[in-house]
């Protein structure tokens, strides 16, 4: 859900036209004067509103029951705690920038089509009742949208509520003439200035060394530019020649465009490299690495070169088990370099682990912590002993005896759903229905389909799951939940199918139902 609403934001596109454009510009519209696109986005509108069937839903740690009593009794206070969409909204992972009115009425769905009641048929899947019809709003200008009302219509034609929301909004209008006078006195402030010279600033630096840079790793470092002539300064980032954006994608310039007055402050330009999944896969293989030029242009002036890199701290995470399993070395120690990589190993490299021995480090550490632990699985891990928890995996470090079983037990969900390669391969996802008479043959199937290293992980992490069933029997850990963590991290991985079309939901019960199938049975 969260990435349906980033592919929608970033990819809605309205093509206004160059004339437009101008106009947008002339009434200080900068980011079309710095990109020099004719089209603007959702966020270049002064307020948009976003509604519909969002599909977030109560959070699972509440019971299907207790949902569905707390929505009858209209008790929503912990619901509205425990709403998806709020914690995703304040986590900063969708909806940024977007404001919603406090949920006052009870949840718009499931119902039984044709009633007020909320759908309990013993022949039908009950749902928990949740808000997934929505009304949101954002303001380039907060005061300008102020909502009247936000509540939900008593409709039955559907299984859903619809929600309704009335707002007072201020319009921005712009009197030409009094733009024209801005304007002129604008142009009169800047011919104050010696036009005769041209704008020249200093940089404090013009290379930028991260040095090493790990895995899931965010770091920024910092430019100053400073006018040091006697006009005007305008500058703005520009793309290489043949290349449409500013910089690599695993770096981000910010700000991208500026203007300095003489004797004004200098401005801190923040230069920030990532390396995500698809980035840390990229180096591993040596498609990418962390080197560009970027181009800063002043207006009327010349251009400055600045150039980045950086050490790639090689990770296990964003690695393919089959690549994985070759070395008995930590990974920090194998060449990113394929030719320092052969003259180390050789050209005939042949397996050396059954399963990659970061995932049999994990397995045993969470073993030795002791499987009986309460909430396996359900309590989040510390994002220190996390990154501290990688670091010993990727430099074949000992684990620091501190840790909790919760940061060992993130890091092995991250570890598999992060590799490059699923475990599951897309081609074994079923495409058809599952039930009783062909569960069988679909996990045997599936099974004698796996390449070889790829078996040995599922093997592997299904038994270890299944003992951590027999281990969490006090605690209520049930194999359905298991299931679908087998399924975001085995199946999906990074990718995380996120179609919501009836053909994936589908084709994800069916892999469910596979994945329940070897934790409850005696043996694979």
């Amino acid at each position: 859900r969260n990435a349906d609403f980033r592919n929608v934001f970033s990819k809605t596109l309205f093509r206004i036209g160059d004339e437009a454009v101008r106009e947008l510009i002339r009434n200080g519209a900068l980011k079309q004067w710095t990109d020099g696109s004719s089209s603007i986005g959702i966020q270049d509108h002064d307020m948009s509103f976003w509604m519909g069937d969002l599909n977030y839903r109560v959070d699972e740690s509440i019971s299907t029951d207790d949902v569905l009593m707390m929505s009858k009794g209209n008790n929503l206070d912990v619901l509205r705690e425990n709403d998806q969409l709020n914690a995703e909204r304040m986590a900063g992972r969708a909806f940024h920038g977007f404001k919603e009115g406090k949920l006052n009425f009870k949840p718009t769905y499931k119902y039984q089509p044709g009633t007020d009641v909320y759908d309990e048929r013993p022949d039908k899947k009950i749902r928990a009742p949740a808000w997934c019809d929505r009304v949101l709003w954002r303001s380039q200008v907060p005061s300008h949208v102020q909502q009247a009302t936000y509540c939900r219509s008593e409709l039955n034609v559907s299984d859903h509520k619809p929600v309704m929301s009335t707002f007072v909004i201020t319009v921005k209008d712009v009197i030409e003439s009094e733009r024209e006078k801005v304007h002129h006195a604008s142009y009169k402030i800047l011919d104050q200035f010696d036009n005769k010279h041209l704008p020249m600033v200093g940089l404090d630096k013009i290379s930028l060394d991260f040095g090493d840079i790990h895995y899931g790793q965010r770091i920024t470092l910092p430019i100053k530019i400073t006018n040091t002539g006697k006009v005007v300064a305008q500058f703005r980032f520009i793309p290489k020649l043949d290349e449409s954006k500013l910089c690599q994608s695993w770096m981000k310039v910010s700000p991208s465009f500026g203007m300095l007055i003489p004797g004004e402050k200098e401005v801190t330009i923040n230069f920030t490299i990532t390396v995500d999944n698809e980035m840390a896969n990229a180096l591993n293989t040596g498609r990418e690495v962390l080197e560009d030029i970027i181009i800063l242009r002043l207006e009327n002036g010349r251009d400055y070169y600045i150039t980045v890199n950086g050490n790639y701290a090689r990770s296990c995470f964003g690695m393919a088990v089959d690549e994985l399993v070759m070395y008995s070395d930590p990974i920090r120690d194998v060449p990113l370099d394929p030719i320092k990589r052969v003259e180390k190993y050789g050209n005939n490299q042949t397996a050396q682990f059954c399963i990659p021995k970061e995932l049999f480090r994990l397995v045993d550490a969470m073993n030795q912590k002791g499987l009986n632990t309460a909430h396996l699985f359900s309590i989040a891990g510390h994002a220190n002993e996390m990154d501290v928890i990688r670091e010993c995996l990727d430099t074949g470090d000992v684990f620091d005896p501190n840790c909790s079983i919760h940061s060992y037990a993130d890091v092995l969900i991250s570890f598999l759903g992060n590799l490059s390669h699923t475990i599951v391969p897309p081609k074994l996802f079923t495409t058809l229905e599952i039930d009783e008479q062909n569960l069988q043959f679909y996990t045997r199937k599936f099974l004698d389909e796996l390449p070889p290293i790829h078996y040995n992980v599922f093997v592997y992490i299904t038994s270890f799951f299944r003992e951590c069933l027999i281990r969490q029997k006090e605690h209520n850990l049930l194999p359905a939940k298991l299931a679908r963590i087998c399924c975001n991290c085995l199946v999906e991985g990074a990718s995380r199918l996120n179609d919501d079309s009836s053909k994936s939901v589908q084709r994800r019960r069916g892999m469910e139902d596979i994945m329940m199938h070897f934790l409850e049975t005696n043996s694979i």
